[in-house]
């Protein structure tokens, strides 16, 4: 058998930061492999790849699915049986059955063996985790050696909670923490992250090298960021986020613990660069993992749908993009002149499909039913549905997948229209309230960070920006007739969904009561239509979907 490396003074560790596909078990064990040759061609001694990588993260109840389980155990026996030719160890995520349950687990594998197993300690169920209806808690760890070095694996939660799992190796002897993680993507979540580590840099007085997986998994969205920190609390390196690939840092013995030397600290986007990425990332990952060719939406000239088609071109590229224009008869002139100049703009394919002939079709054949009730919503919403079939009609003939365009502020309150504007197979910017989108619109239009695939330059014209939002289903309509102004129904959202608030705190800041119960009962009365919502990524705390579960049937009310 080949010679191992000794590192018991020096440790070439390589962190996999990569994007696995659920599901994809054969798939996921290739990309370790091409990651582990990548890695010995750079010298590396071992390579940590994240949480649950061979089965991908999360995995919800497929791993109560026994041939599931059993294909990710037979992918690590064949990674581990790699491990022979002498060049780097493994510690790779799989779920893991026992006579004792099904755990979500490590494996440290070397020598063309499995040397030893790490369950998780500590099972979150909270937000989007709910980890406690699938797998049993791993029994509290010790070291793992590897060829000499005392390795300790705590895994994600294993460092979040208060159980002491890396006080508990760092008094059985572990000398560096590897800390593999399947750790979601919101607002400011690298700061908390950092925090977290510190706390058991602190507490364990050792090194934690923290990985993180990349891409997108439904509505969640793994943006790497992978980092350590010393024993003394100094940043060993911090990995780009939202950018995959096999990095190798270096560690060495100093006196009687270990330190890494000249670590990579890469640039970390600030808030608006990061969530327009995570959408992009997380619409790319949507499509492309599910095999869809192409996307189509409804472009109509206003600030959502031209957010949307940006986002979509940065993920997929011009040529994978088609717009439709759907003009009624309140559609104004200047809404076909943005929308035009907004696919244009963006290099994309743009139709008009005039709606007057079916929405007039299906007035006609319920005008007997009708007959003596005067014109209102259900009218209005006669047209938001016309084009959600005409768009649902081109994605079954073209195989496109709708993208659809409602902001996080309409979804709250019900402001969409179900089988109509809700249509669709994804929404990018399903988690971000309207203000949010406004700003993004014009940072996207003055930046173009490296790897989007969209033109750089103003991609929203700025007339969609500064024209009042309207969703041109009557004459001279504008959202704010139903609506309080964006930036108070933002606030006033913000508190109710990201924390919970009560109406009495909001009255308390200066907001009015009528108008704060009132968009609470929106809140919700809404809830059914949420459930049938498409999924989209959570870029915030507390999205609608994981993270919020709400009864349908609801007659509470705060403050009444």
């Amino acid at each position: 058998m080949p010679t191992m490396a000794d590192v018991t003074n020096r440790l070439k560790l390589a962190v996999a930061q990569l994007d696995p596909v659920m599901g994809d078990v054969s798939g996921n064990l290739a990309l370790a492999r091409r990651a582990r040759a990548e890695a010995a061609a750079a010298g590396a001694d071992l390579v940590l790849f994240t949480e649950l990588f061979i089965s991908g993260y999360p995995p919800e109840d497929l791993v109560l699915k026994p041939a599931f389980v059993a294909a990710c155990m037979a992918a690590v026996e064949d990674l581990a049986a790699d491990t022979a030719d002498g060049g780097p160890g493994v510690v790779v995520g799989c779920p893991l059955r026992t006579g004792e349950g099904l755990y979500n687990a490590v494996a440290v594998l070397d020598e063309g063996r499995i040397v030893n197993w790490r369950s998780k300690v500590d099972l979150p169920n909270y937000g989007e985790f709910d980890e406690k209806r699938v797998f049993q808690p791993g029994p509290m760890p010790g070291p793992v050696n590897y060829r000499g070095l005392r390795l300790g694996i705590p895994v994600c939660e294993d460092i979040w909670g208060d159980l002491g799992v890396c006080e508990t190796l760092a008094e059985s002897g572990a000398e560096i923490l590897l800390v593999p993680n399947g750790s979601p993507f919101y607002r400011g979540k690298l700061d908390i992250r950092h925090q977290v580590v510190l706390r058991q840099v602190i507490e364990a007085e050792l090194p934690v090298v923290y990985a993180n997986q990349i891409g997108g998994q439904d509505e969640l969205l793994f943006d790497g960021a992978s980092f350590a920190f010393n024993a003394d609390r100094s940043l060993a390196f911090q990995l780009p986020q939202f950018r995959t690939g096999v990095f190798v840092t270096d560690w060495v013995r100093d006196g009687d613990g270990w330190r890494c030397e000249g670590g990579e600290v890469a640039e970390i986007p600030g808030d608006d660069a990061a969530v327009w990425s995570a959408c992009v990332l997380g619409l790319a990952d949507y499509v492309n993992k599910n095999g869809f060719k192409s996307v189509v939406l409804g472009l109509s000239g206003g600030i959502d749908s031209a957010v949307c088609a940006a986002m979509a071109v940065d993920a997929l590229g011009a040529d994978r993009v088609h717009a439709v224009m759907l003009p009624y008869r309140y559609t104004a002139e200047t809404s076909l002149e943005d929308a035009a100049a907004c696919a244009k703009a963006l290099g994309i394919r743009y139709d008009t499909v005039p709606i007057k002939q079916p929405v007039e079709g299906f007035l006609a054949a319920l005008g007997p039913m009708f007959e003596g009730t005067p014109s209102g919503i259900t009218e209005e919403n006669v047209q938001s549905r016309t084009r959600g079939v005409i768009l649902m009609a081109i994605s079954n003939k073209f195989g496109a997948m709708v993208v659809t365009t409602g902001n996080k502020s309409e979804m709250s309150v019900g402001y969409a229209t179900l089988y109509g504007d809700m249509n669709g197979g994804f929404n990018p910017i399903k988690d971000l309230y309207k203000t949010q989108v406004f700003r993004l619109a014009r940072w996207r239009n003055e930046h173009h960070p490296e790897g989007l695939l969209g033109p750089s330059g103003k991609v929203v014209p700025e007339r969609i920006i500064v024209k009042p939002p309207s969703a041109e289903l009557r004459e001279d309509q504008k959202d704010e007739d139903s609506l309080p102004p964006y930036d108070v129904l933002d606030a006033i959202l913000e508190h109710l969904v990201e924390h919970d608030g009560g109406v009495d705190e909001l009255v308390e800041r200066g907001f009015d009561r009528e108008t704060v119960a009132h968009i609470e009962k929106l809140l919700y009365i809404a809830e059914y239509k949420r459930r049938q919502s498409a999924p989209g990524t959570k870029v915030t705390r507390k999205n609608f979907g994981r993270d919020r579960r709400y009864p349908i049937t609801n007659r509470f009310r705060d403050g009444v």
